[in-house]
């Protein structure tokens, strides 16, 4: 295993591809990695222009890419939202657990698989080599270079290296990808298990045309117009006219000292003139054209959003309800899902398989790899459910895979568990006679309850006749009902006729009615 490793071949003998053809051992010679032309690009995005960036396409369709992946490159560098966006699709991969699994649960497939895993993990920095490989979802196609040497008498991989896709090119004749390089500028074959090719398939067609960023690139071009006039009218706009104004009779002296004041104060912000001159600062009210060139802008992002991310919800803090945020994920974790199994394709095919077959041999069987794409779930949610099918609809469910669902590791023997907390000692149950007994006392007690609230109501009756008289008496004086509904408003007269209707009989009866049934509470008691 090569683990921590700087590369150690930084020459070797040189690449023939007579004789390394990668099919009985492999090539250990660099092929296309190493040049330091890599970093130096003729910057095809500036002065760019619809008529340029057809002719950048037409040139990739006719096999010649290094233009567009050049251009490519530089998109991603100079728009701060497509890079965002960018990143989010690559890191949402990234960022999921991956696994290698035996082909099956023969010991032999499972030596196999451990010895995979243990290669992948001794490879330094595995995680940047996914991002790089991810690099075809802009580009449409990412190549990465294995740099092969041998261990404890093993074909083990020492790094994997990432080569510039503007160095590739399509044969004009039979449409085969080759790869340019310093001895072989038109292009040269791929050995065998050298390099890992990854494509993706934004669109169908050819490979030059599937990356997202092709899709991406007249929204990049007219947004990259607008903020050239936006920041053009800033400059104009942004700041006050300064207006000078002179006198009829001012000499050209004056007029030469006036023009340096103006000038002095737009960096200066301090100036002196005579006193018979004027300047004035007339502040711009154009702010309709700024709304269009941010509505412009905002537009291309969106595009730009939704053709990488698939939607513009999540990526933007825009409304929307949260099912509409919920769907919007969905769609997200789709393109996650399909970008991770297309990855796991690639290094099962052109790293796994490698190693594999160099190591015991080509009829030995190739693991599986792949990533955990499952979406994080509400365990509490989960929790209710499986309480439901095994409490309330009595489904069996194993205890294994309650284990293994919610990632809890099953106690040994003998190794202490966390148990629910006993419930509180239930009080015995009461027997039949003292049920009935009790009941016999409760009844006797309510007949006493109800005895009282009767000896109450006809005491009441009198009290009552007494208290209703002041109103009678008022309806009596009231000549008609608009009389009396104007008596009834006036405040002042309502609070005489509630002080005429006190009745402190009828508190006492009250009172003595609470006192007797609480007496009677207490003693059941």
């Amino acid at each position: 295993m090569a683990k921590n490793k700087k590369r150690k071949q930084k020459g070797g003998l040189p690449f023939n591809p007579d004789t390394d053809t990668g099919i009985r051992r492999p090539v250990t010679a660099r092929v296309a990695v190493g040049d330091v032309n890599d970093k130096f690009s003729d910057y095809p995005s500036n002065g760019l222009t619809p008529r340029r960036l057809a002719r950048i396409f037409r040139e990739a369709d006719e096999g010649n890419v290094r233009a567009q992946m050049e251009l490519f490159e530089e998109i991603e560098e100079k728009d701060t939202h497509l890079f965002s966006q960018m990143q989010t699709r690559k890191l949402a991969v990234t960022g999921l657990d991956w696994e290698v699994q035996p082909f099956s649960e023969d010991e032999a497939d499972k030596e196999i698989a451990d010895f995979i895993d243990e290669q992948l993990k001794g490879i330094e920095n595995f995680d940047e080599v996914l991002i790089d490989m991810l690099d075809a979802i802009g580009k449409g196609i990412s190549i990465m270079e294995l740099a092969w040497t041998v261990e404890d008498g093993k074909n083990v991989i020492e790094d994997i290296e990432y080569v510039h896709p503007k160095k590739l090119v399509w044969d004009s004749t039979t449409d085969e990808l080759k790869v340019c390089t310093k001895e072989y500028p038109s292009g040269v074959e791929f050995p065998e298990n050298k390099f890992v090719v990854h494509k993706y398939k934004a669109k169908s067609g050819h490979a030059s045309r599937a990356g997202i960023m092709r899709v991406v690139s007249w929204m990049y071009l007219f947004k990259n117009y607008d903020i050239k006039d936006w920041v053009s009218f800033c400059e104009v706009f942004g700041m006050p006219l300064r207006l000078g104004k002179y006198d009829a009779s001012a000499s050209e002296d004056d007029k030469k000292q006036l023009m340096e004041a103006i000038i002095s104060l737009g960096t200066d912000a301090a100036g002196i003139v005579p006193s018979s001159t004027m300047i004035e600062f007339i502040e711009s009210q154009k702010t309709t054209s700024v709304e269009i060139y941010e509505k412009l802008a905002r537009y291309c992002d969106e595009q730009i959003s939704k053709a990488i991310l698939g939607q513009t919800l999540t990526s933007d803090s825009g409304g929307g309800s949260y099912a509409q945020s919920k769907t919007h994920d969905e769609v997200r974790h789709d393109l996650t899902v399909a970008d991770a199994k297309a990855l796991a394709v690639t290094i099962r095919r052109d790293i796994i398989r490698p190693l594999v077959e160099f190591n015991y041999g080509t009829d030995a069987n190739i693991p599986f790899f792949g990533f955990d794409c499952h979406e994080v779930e509400d365990q509490k949610e989960v929790v209710e459910i499986y309480r439901t099918l095994a409490c309330d609809m009595g489904l069996e469910i194993p205890k294994s895979h309650i284990y293994k669902k919610f990632n809890i590791p099953k106690p040994e023997d003998g190794e202490e568990v966390l148990r629910p907390p006993q419930a509180a000692a239930q009080p015995p149950m009461e027997t039949a006679e003292e049920l009935k007994l009790k009941q016999e006392e409760g009844q006797k007690e309510q007949r006493q309850v109800d005895a009282i609230v009767s000896v109450a109501n006809k005491q009441a009756e009198g009290i009552f006749r007494e208290m209703v008289k002041p109103i009678f008496r008022l309806i009596d004086r009231a000549e008609d009902m608009d009389e009396l509904q104007k008596v009834l408003k006036d405040e002042k007269g309502l609070r005489e006729l509630y002080q005429e209707m006190e009745s402190p009989e009828l508190e006492d009866l009250i009172q003595q009615g609470i006192y007797l049934s609480h007496l009677i509470g207490r003693s059941m008691d």
